[in-house]
């Protein structure tokens, strides 16, 4: 269990798992064709241009389930790069083409539309020395220009690949967004990708090939209600839900003191009008996750148990009155999984992450990859470089520090994964 805490949490030296000289040997001469060289330079040619877009797209709102005009602007830019063909898809996904030679795979770079925060948000971008600060500055509007900034490169040193390569602005990776967006990509209704590659996060050498899973829930326990003097003695959904929280801390606590690292958390309450009034209703959110999709299946029963322990309990206590009910509402499944190690991808991540002098590590996170790599489709998340911090929060801030490297090394993952053809 300490071992697995310890890959979770840092993951591990490259070495650890095996990286193979091959892929860095395919990486060093990939990296010496003129082609690539000159597209290294034409990124940091544009640099100031990528932070100007970079600025634009963060200041187009995009809440939770509300990313249209991002997604529409993200449109336009795709194809003023010279995407072959884009479009914007069912659930709001957007998506660019770039056809390769033969075209008989997809290989696809990725970012994510939406923010996690509400609509009302002020998203001017500030900027204090050469820092940037704004909500979703770095997360993902920088991983969108990763994306774009590859395409553009691409586009203007004429690179050919074997392979197809799809440029993605997806809906839904934060949040109640729940994959919505990656989980239709991945359906019988999307375009068909083989390899994956998300860029969502800090540094070049952290690259997920793990997926976090998780089960979200919205609970709502309801009743009459009434006047806390003259209604005493009906059933209470505030006692009830305060049951269920009881209930459910005390097994899931047992079950999470080992085995497969499982966590859960009641992240909102609510209900109720007044101090001397029964409620009418009452909820809460809750969130379970796990590295073992058969652990999260295991503590998902226990959850499922307490509840209606408490709600059979409560209804037990009442005096008079109908029982009170409950719903219990998946909000949110995300599925965990894992890609070797020795994946041709993965070890791809690690050698273009090498190749710009970071010391890769592979861990385990939940973020667009966590479909792909559910179905055993090759998927990694890699960094989108520069410096920055304060993620999901009003003074999140990003600073240009040798930003150009992660564009650039996401454009030699892309370019080794489709096979160069010239």
């Amino acid at each position: 269990m300490k071992l697995a805490i310890f890959i979770l949490f840092i993951g591990l030296n490259a070495d650890v798992f095996g990286q193979s000289d091959s892929y860095k040997d395919e990486i060093e001469q990939l990296s010496k064709k003129e082609l690539i060289k000159s597209a290294f330079q034409y990124i940091e040619q544009i640099d100031s241009k990528t932070t100007e877009d970079l600025i634009m797209l963060t200041e187009i709102p995009a809440p939770p389930f509300k990313e249209e005009r991002r997604a529409e602007k993200y449109k336009e830019m795709l194809r003023e790069a010279g995407a072959d063909s884009v479009w914007i898809d069912e659930v709001g996904n957007v998506l660019g083409l770039r056809k390769g030679s033969e075209g008989e795979k997809t290989v696809a770079l990725n970012g994510h539309l939406d923010t996690v925060f509400p609509e009302e948000t002020d998203v001017t971008v500030k900027m204090r020395g050469d820092t940037l600060y704004a909500p979703g500055i770095g997360d993902d509007s920088r991983g969108l220009m990763v994306a774009l900034t590859v395409l553009r490169a691409m586009e203007h040193e004429n690179i050919q690949t074997r392979d197809d390569v799809i440029f993605v602005g997806t809906v839904g990776e934060e949040g109640l967004g729940d994959l919505r967006g990656v989980k239709h990509l991945f359906s019988e209704s999307g375009p068909g990708i083989d390899s994956w590659i998300a860029v969502d996060g800090g540094s070049i050498g952290r690259i997920v090939n793990q997926a976090l899973g998780s089960h979200r829930y919205r609970v709502t326990f309801e009743g009459p209600g009434g006047h806390s003097w003259g209604s005493f003695g009906l059933a209470n959904p505030a006692h009830a839900l305060g049951r269920a929280m009881h209930y459910f801390s005390l097994e899931a606590d047992k079950f999470t003191s080992d085995g497969p690292r499982t966590s859960y958390n009641v992240g909102r309450i609510n209900g109720g009008t007044s101090v001397n009034s029964i409620p009418f209703e009452t909820w809460m959110e809750v969130d379970m996750r796990s590295v073992s999709n058969e652990s999260l299946e295991q503590i998902d029963e226990i959850f499922q148990e307490a509840m209606l322990k408490a709600l059979d309990k409560e209804n037990e206590m009442r005096r008079r009155g109908p029982e009170l009910t409950v719903d219990i509402e998946m909000i949110g499944d995300r599925p965990s999984g894992e890609i070797e190690s020795s994946n041709p991808l993965v070890q791809r991540a690690m050698a273009t992450a090498q190749y710009f002098g970071s010391d890769p590590s592979l861990t385990r996170s939940s973020t667009d990859s966590n479909i792909p790599i559910s179905l055993d489709i090759p998927a990694v998340t890699i960094g989108r470089g520069g410096a920055g911090g304060n993620g999901h929060s009003l003074n999140e801030w990003w600073l240009n520090k040798d930003g150009h490297l992660a564009i650039q090394r996401a454009l030699l993952l892309v370019v080794s994964e489709a096979v160069l053809s010239q």
